[in-house]
């Protein structure tokens, strides 16, 4: 993987980076009045380490000629023959906030991967620009592939130049702890499910725990899952030839005076069961686990970064097949705790080992705060698009932490309403609740179900749907096409928040 060094001089013989922002009234490049057009030509971002005056006055000689407008992730080459250094890029980096660089970094680590090493030179208040860039760097050059033939060139080594590393080494070890376990969650979410299944998943999480102190997991079978009353769990997982799992990963820091539970979906392959999907729905249905890989990574990413709260995540696995073993449509599952839910799709499984994992969490584990992602419905895609998760909670405080937090880390999320109006459509004839109603908007209706599992944590859970988030079509900013590992960042950036 990219390796990323902060550095104080000097720059590198083979190719440096200035940064380009936009032009305009306030540009200090700008040596004429504010109110001429002039001044809205892009300019180079004043650097912290100075460099040479020959490499800066050519810099600024060429930008005119680049046609660069300084947004985020423009770039373009100059050569200088028999220069030092022989290559000079510059990147535009928008306003310059943590985002823009972020953006700038992704663009970098494509344009420049035929590149060995680049140098590339920050502004003085460089907190926010190194751990943008930082993320960038390291989740633009990301790439699952199962082979090595046809493998491309890639940029092996970043040396970022600052006034004090020391001071900023902090800020840098969490870009890149926050980076790579984001990049894990891509991982388990790419694997195809002809390799990742209920017991493939939870042995990825024991090799990533082992050996780290504070972190401790137990992984439930069928049988213990059985005994316990994870009716929903063994309910969705029984037509597989792989049984389910429920994987239970915790953080658990002296001193931590917050514990926080984390839940994720972990459907490693939905084919939707007897209610079987058409082809086109189901050719990427092995990241219907996102929500798990992204609970899962961003617990360990606590644990790397030692944050100071406690973090319990728990990830119900199943394999949702279809065999003569397969829970049928109209079924009635008894979860753990007792509720029951009548079942009319079996494609609408997630919720019902949902619904087991956070029942668990209320009853036993009692934590201050419940949060569950999950890969839930296509109505998330159908009311907010493609890069927005949907947010559901009762309690104003919790929700615009996540909010502010998902944000600050570059993912988006939108608040919606728990609307009670539908409430009247989970009643069943036959059993406590009804999990697939056919009324009601889809995204709200699962949400809905899900809070009726949370107990006296009511008021303290919030319910992210990230089926739309969880996976790109195209390469934009820093996510590439394929799993995005949407939630890991947000969750970090909010965990860091508690104490």
């Amino acid at each position: 993987m990219l390796v990323i060094r902060l550095v104080s001089g000097p720059a590198g013989p083979d190719a440096l980076v200035l940064p380009v922002r936009p032009g305009g009234p306030d540009s200090p490049d700008s040596l004429i009045s504010p109110d001429s057009t002039a001044s809205l030509e892009p300019g180079l971002v004043p650097t912290a380490v100075p460099i040479g005056d020959d490499v800066r006055t050519e810099a600024a000689a060429v930008l005119p000629a680049t046609r660069l407008t300084g947004a985020a992730g423009e770039l373009r080459e100059h050569l200088r023959p028999g220069g030092s250094p022989a290559r000079l890029w510059l990147l535009g980096v928008g306003d310059g906030d943590e985002r823009d660089w972020r953006t700038a970094g992704a663009a970098l680590a494509r344009a420049a991967k035929d590149e060995t090493q680049i140098t590339i030179a920050l502004p003085g208040e460089a907190t926010a620009a190194l751990r943008g860039l930082a993320e960038g760097l390291l989740l633009g050059s990301y790439r699952f592939r199962l082979t090595e033939a046809g493998k491309r060139p890639a940029l092996a080594e970043v040396a970022v130049l600052v006034d004090d590393p020391d001071a900023l080494a902090g800020t840098l070890d969490a870009a890149r702890a926050t980076a790579e376990t984001t990049r894990l969650a891509r991982d388990l979410t790419n694997m195809p499910s002809s390799t990742k299944n209920p017991e493939w998943f939870a042995a990825q999480v024991a090799e990533a725990a082992s050996g780290r102190p504070d972190l401790h997991l137990r992984v439930r079978g069928p049988e213990e899952l059985a005994a316990e009353g994870f009716g929903g769990l063994l309910a969705v997982g029984g037509g597989s030839a792989t049984g389910p799992r429920l994987v239970e990963l915790d953080w658990r820091p002296e001193g931590a005076r917050t514990h926080v539970v984390l839940v994720g979906k972990g459907i490693t392959f939905d084919t939707g069961g007897i209610s079987i999907k058409p082809v086109p729905a189901m050719k990427l249905m092995r990241k219907d686990m996102a929500g798990a890989a992204a609970v899962i990574a961003a617990t360990l990413g606590a644990a790397e970064l030692r944050l100071p709260v406690r973090v319990t995540t728990l990830a119900p696995l199943a394999e949702n097949m279809v065999s003569g073993s397969a829970f049928r449509p109209g079924d009635v599952i008894r979860h753990y705790g007792g509720l029951t839910s009548e079942s009319t799709n079996s494609d609408a499984e997630g919720r019902l080992v949902l619904a087991d994992a956070l029942a668990y969490a209320a009853r036993e584990l009692k934590p201050d705060l419940l949060i569950d992602l999950a890969t839930l419905t296509g109505a998330n895609a159908v009311a907010l698009g493609k890069r927005h998760a949907a947010l559901y909670s009762e309690n104003d405080t919790l929700a615009a932490g996540l909010l502010d937090a998902i944000t600050a880390a570059g993912e988006r999320a939108w608040r919606m309403p728990l609307a009670d109006d539908y409430v009247e459509y989970l009643a069943s004839e036959i059993a406590d609740l009804h999990s697939s109603p056919a009324q009601g908007a889809g995204s709200v209706v699962a949400a809905l179900f899900l809070r009726e599992f949370t107990g006296d944590l009511r008021d303290r859970w919030a319910h992210l749907d990230m089926s739309a988030p969880s996976w790109s079509d195209d390469t934009h900013g820093e996510l590439v096409k394929g799993a995005t590992g949407w939630g890991v960042r947000g969750l970090l950036r909010w965990l860091a928040t508690l104490d």
